[in-house]
């Protein structure tokens, strides 16, 4: 191999080399900056190939996806002075890889480091504010977002996101569960008596305006009834005299039979009258004569 042939050969070889060491790819999954001796000169880097000068300049690379950090459950005070035990998880991500380069020189455990103080400090804050009841259960999420809002605001000089916090389970540590318990069960009696106190005077009103809507009901049906007995009274008066005026005989021997109808029609009675009485004036009458 010829001395030129060789010198072409080495210098290509030269060129690749220096077009490899200042060549550098970022993915969709990357965030990268640039920095000349130590200072950071450029970021924002879109997807793709982009270049350096070798030696000179480097690069660094960060991750854009969503981290996890689970955390050991930490021991906290309510309002009352109650200790319990937060179980959690924290989600994040870098959003500024400048400031994250210079807040933390890029290393992720220094940042999941100060994130975890800035959470617990949050927890610590979150649940000392609120009682046993609102941090197990009415304001839960109320409690999570005042928690995620908190530390967001915090972790931004981080040059990172929390994306979200979540309280896993919230338990009473083990020396006051017993009392809490107790506490507990006895608020529950308490409620429950007053549930069903009003229960009882609920049911009792019910019971007096139902017997107060008889009452009246009743008293409206009697007050009809006598108005429609009346009527028919004054009704049938009005036949009797018609019938009286047309035939004054006839009337008092229907009336007559009508009432023996009355008094003899029933097996077993027995009457004792005078047989000269007026009660049986038709029936003396009679003469039994048949045509």
């Amino acid at each position: 191999m010829s001395s030129a042939r060789f010198a072409v050969l080495v210098t290509l070889g030269i060129i690749f080399v220096g077009l490899g060491l200042a060549a550098f790819t970022v993915n969709e999954r990357e965030l990268a900056i640039k920095l000349r001796v130590g200072e950071v000169i450029s970021a924002d880097y879109e997807a793709g190939l982009h270049w350096k000068i070798p030696i000179y300049e480097n690069v660094r690379k960060f991750s854009s996806r969503i981290l996890r950090i689970d955390d050991e459950p930490q021991r906290v005070f309510t309002l009352e002075r109650t200790a319990m035990e937060v179980d959690y998880f924290v989600k994040w991500r870098i959003v500024d890889p400048v400031q994250f380069y210079t807040s933390t020189t890029g290393s992720e455990d220094i940042a999941r480091d100060r994130l975890l103080e800035i959470v617990r400090n949050s927890i610590v804050t979150e649940f000392g504010r609120r009682s046993v009841q609102e941090a197990i259960s009415v304001e839960r999420e109320e409690l999570m977002q005042d928690m995620l809002q908190t530390a967001t605001n915090t972790a931004k000089g981080l040059g990172i996101e929390v994306v979200d916090f979540r309280v896993k389970q919230v338990e009473f540590v083990r020396e006051v569960r017993p009392s809490v318990y107790n506490q507990m069960r006895e608020e529950r009696a308490r409620v429950a008596a007053e549930i069903r106190a009003e229960g009882r005077e609920a049911a009792e009103l019910i019971r007096s305006t139902a017997d107060r809507a008889r009452t009246v009901i009743l008293a409206d049906a009697y007050r009809d009834g006598q108005i429609i007995r009346g009527e028919g009274d004054a009704k049938a008066a009005e036949i009797y005299a018609n019938a009286y005026s047309k035939d004054p005989e006839f009337y008092s021997f229907y009336r007559s039979i009508d009432a023996y109808k009355k008094s003899m029609g029933r097996e077993g009675d027995i009457m004792v009258l005078d047989p000269n009485n007026e009660f049986f004036r038709y029936l003396n009458s009679s003469t039994g004569d048949r045509e």
